[in-house]
């Protein structure tokens, strides 16, 4: 019994550090960092066969998925200081600006 369970504890020590990633390198001097939802994006241009998409499509695909990404975490920032959700014409302005904050960001 013992050899079965020193045997499981082996395979999965060994399969933790295969899957262990390393830590991502520092981008290039005058290159930009990628947004962190760029790999999630990367990772959704599929279509519906599987494949990757190549060209006009994923660039549309990117552009669209970068905009829902930025959208998404505006709305989840557009609270007022008691921490209740903006409505109105505050939502819509304070989405305004967080949307261009976000694209000067870039």
């Amino acid at each position: 019994m013992s050899r079965l369970i020193t045997a499981v504890l082996a395979t999965l020590f060994v399969a933790g550090t295969a899957f262990a990633q390393a830590p991502a390198a520092a981008p290039a001097a005058g290159a930009t960092a990628a947004p962190a939802g760029d790999s999630m994006c990367e990772s959704k241009a599929v279509d519906k066969n599987g494949k990757p998409l190549a060209g006009a499509a994923k660039s549309s695909f990117m552009k669209k998925c970068h905009g829902d990404a930025v959208n998404t975490e505006c709305s989840a920032k557009a609270l007022d200081k008691n921490g209740k959700a903006l409505a109105g014409a505050a939502k819509n302005s304070f989405m305004k600006k967080c949307m261009a904050d976000m694209k000067a960001a870039k």
